[in-house]
């Protein structure tokens, strides 16, 4: 989820705290994610499918803050969730399944109150039913996988087949 997105003009303002809060404890680092470098990867490995889902989204990197923060997008890609509300919350479902954490709770809830407001407009065709069955099921997704954020890196898994390094963490 990027602040360019005039739908969410909120978002910058929160990614400008998630870094604040980062430096307050300590937790942000260098830039993990170097386009450039990941374009010259062969087609179909994490690097060079996170650089070509970052370009068909219109989207920059995320390349400041804590750590979680800068894996955002590897994580959409790994799962294949979308970058809709929806998608973004199926996000949260999924690291709240592979790792109970304060932070996907409430990051969750936020993307739910979005998810809302999204659904009364014409852009998201699914009843509330449906919305809670998908999050349910990344829920389950992130509890079957053998992933944490917090101690992934992939930095060192860039240049692996995105289905290996989704086979390594029991995604399907």
């Amino acid at each position: 989820m990027q602040g360019t997105n005039k739908e969410f003009p909120h978002v910058e303002t929160f990614l400008n705290l998630v870094d604040k809060i980062g430096e307050n404890f300590n937790l942000n680092i260098p830039p993990i994610v170097e386009i450039e470098k990941l374009l010259s990867l062969p087609p179909n490995t994490l690097g060079r499918t996170l650089a070509e889902f970052l370009q068909s989204h219109q989207l920059k990197p995320l390349i400041t803050g804590p750590r979680r923060k800068q894996l955002h997008d590897s994580v959409h890609v790994l799962t294949g969730y979308h970058v809709d509300p929806i998608g973004e919350a199926e996000v949260q479902a999924f690291l709240l399944g592979s790792k109970l954490h304060i932070f996907h709770i409430i990051l969750g809830l936020g993307l739910l109150g979005m998810i809302a407001k999204q659904v009364t407009k014409a852009g998201i065709n699914q009843s509330p039913y449906q919305i809670w069955q998908r999050l349910y099921r990344a829920y389950h997704r992130g509890n079957k996988a053998q992933f944490d954020i917090d101690t992934w890196q992939p930095e060192l898994q860039w240049n692996l087949p995105l289905t290996a390094v989704r086979s390594q963490f029991n995604i399907s």
